[in-house]
């Protein structure tokens, strides 16, 4: 039986298992049939002149029933195939999405063949096809084959790619995806348009990409539950970097003072729309900048980025919605926004006791309860949701961000802001705490949380406090999850835009 027909709905179990059977039998005909020169069901190469893509952008403009004299040789994934006696058609499809009629004849081929052809290649399977670039009568851009080989045979059949894959099988099998799905394939190509650009960015400002270590002795960087691990090598326990702050603000304190990472980061906590337990981030440090200074170059970063993929700063989702990331954006204070949401008047001079009663009133459990905490919880609750348009939300408390300067100018407050987009935080900015003995007292604030089972508190690194201790000069910095950049300039959720998510 083959299968080389418009493709038929889901397979059952013992569907995909007699088509195995089947397919595998015509791997082992092929193997057999091999020379030392062609054939088989796995070449090693096969004589590839020129890529679909190239082809249909020469040949866009082939009139109906056209010849055009011109000979190539091209490889593709068999996507859709209708045998009709002396004549089959093939639907070719190369890694893009860009397809190709070939057109195996009787008259160009041979009888055994043509026979080999119908009876060997089946959906999914590559094949290369070399002949005359034609215009079929249907005006279809089609190859007239005279020679084809299968470059690489498909064991197990394709979906249906007339139907929509389900979420399920697209995460679980992202490689089906990108064969069927359009969209798949633009959400790789704009993660790394992004990506480009990012650095182009940096390029353009001097600053220097580097890498720092996955594997740490001590967890830092941010306020995160870490992954434990055990190095045999050394017999320590090892954790899985939470962020790359610490290392990158070494670098600072030895003279690279425009430093970049684009890396993985490993949290162990909860996954959701926004959350994956691994992803990529990038951090920023730049020496003599503030938080000021890096809001404003998050805002051009970002805006670079959809230039990028859209060529406009007006985004379109993958909804049909269009979102503007064009113009300057918002700089609100957290506390000012907080008040004029609650209703009350909410300083940091606030008592626990008052938050905590505002808190109940509105049904929010809070964990780890400080005035720190109660205020973030509070605003996310009352205030989050507000925000349309890109948004900086400036001065955060100073319990929550123990790696942050003081406001030069609002006791209890710190130099920082989130970013909001689309609803969830793309980024966050520090002026960054460079005073080695405000630092240590942070970090023994940090270790009192831990103390009480705050399991996301940081631990008191002495490596880096000696680091610090050496001199390192005014510097701000900001870090964002790449994943989230490409959710808010595609509107997709966060296992769309990363390509092989963590699931069960």
């Amino acid at each position: 039986m083959s299968d080389t027909q418009p493709a038929e709905p889901e397979f059952s179990d013992d569907e995909v298992s007699q088509q195995k059977a089947v397919r595998l039998a015509k791997r082992e005909r092929l193997i057999e049939s091999a020379t030392s020169s062609a054939g088989g069901a796995y070449p090693v190469s096969v004589p590839i002149t020129d890529t679909i893509p190239t082809v249909r952008a020469r040949f866009s403009e082939l009139e109906t029933d056209a010849t055009t004299g011109v000979t190539v040789g091209l490889a593709g994934r068999v996507v859709h195939a209708r045998n009709t006696g002396k004549l089959c058609f093939a639907s070719l499809q190369s890694g893009d999405g860009s397809r190709i009629q070939a057109m195996v004849s009787l008259a160009e081929v041979g009888e055994e063949s043509l026979a080999a052809w119908k009876e060997l290649v089946d959906l999914g399977d590559h094949v290369f096809v070399s002949g005359e670039v034609i215009s079929s009568r249907r005006g279809e851009l089609s190859v007239m084959v005279r020679e084809w080989q299968i470059a690489a045979k498909a064991i197990l059949p394709l979906p249906n790619l007339h139907n929509e894959l389900n979420e399920e099988t697209r995460v679980r099998s992202r490689y089906l995806d990108l064969i069927a799905r359009e969209q798949a394939r633009v959400n790789v190509v704009n993660r790394a348009k992004a990506v480009a650009s990012l650095r182009q960015t940096f390029a353009e400002r001097g600053f220097v990409e580097v890498e720092t270590p996955m594997l740490q002795v001590m967890h830092g960087g941010a306020s995160a539950r870490p992954f434990v691990t055990h190095s045999n090598a050394f017999d320590t326990e090892l954790f899985l970097r939470i962020a790359p702050e610490l290392y990158l603000k070494r670098a600072v304190v030895g003279g690279i003072e425009k430093v970049f990472e684009i890396n993985r980061n490993f949290r162990n906590e909860g996954a959701d729309s926004t959350h994956s337990p691994e992803f990529a981030m990038l951090e920023l440090y730049e020496a003599y900048g503030d938080y000021n200074s890096m809001a404003s170059l998050t805002q051009t970063m970002i805006q670079n980025a959809a230039l990028a993929i859209s060529g406009n700063h007006v985004v379109t989702w993958a909804d049909g919605t269009n979102y503007d990331l064009g113009g300057e954006w918002d700089r609100i204070s957290m506390y000012d926004s907080l008040s004029a949401a609650s209703g009350r008047l909410i300083t940091p001079a606030t008592s626990v006791d008052e938050l905590r009663e505002l808190a109940a009133g509105e049904e929010l459990d809070v964990e780890h309860p400080t005035h720190g905490k109660f205020v973030e919880e509070l605003w996310e609750h009352f205030v989050k949701d507000s925000l349309v348009r890109p948004t900086f939300v400036m001065d955060f408390p100073v319990e929550t961000s123990p790696l942050v300067r003081a406001h030069r100018g609002i006791d209890g407050v710190v130099e920082k802001w989130d970013l909001y987009v689309r609803g969830f935080e793309l980024a966050t900015g520090y002026s960054e705490l460079v005073d080695p003995v405000v630092q240590r007292e942070r970090f023994i604030e940090q270790a009192k949380l831990a103390a009480r089972g705050d399991l996301e508190a940081m631990r008191l690194d002495e490596e880096f406090l000696r680091a610090l201790e050496f001199g390192m000069p005014p510097t701000g910095g900001m870090g964002m999850g790449i994943d989230r950049l490409l959710m808010a300039l595609t509107g997709l959720g966060i296992r769309e835009t990363i390509l092989f998510p963590l699931v069960k």
